[in-house]
């Protein structure tokens, strides 16, 4: 029999200023994984991380 699917999933956030900003400390996105109940969180992610691209606390939202 196939187990269901937990509550708790893994998301991956994803910094929200590397894409448009050009003057960064090194080419690429930051990107953090984290745990979120589906049950009781249903929107979409944000947590501010630090971006060691952008070298600062920067706003990181959730992506597919």
């Amino acid at each position: 029999m196939a187990k269901a699917k937990g509550v708790r999933i893994v998301v991956t956030l994803e910094c929200t200023e590397c894409r448009s900003n050009t003057d960064k400390r090194s080419p690429g996105v930051s990107r953090y994984t984290s745990t979120k109940n589906r049950r009781n969180t249903t929107a979409r992610l944000e947590l501010k991380k630090f971006c060691t691209h952008c070298n600062r606390h920067t706003v990181h939202k959730e992506i597919k």
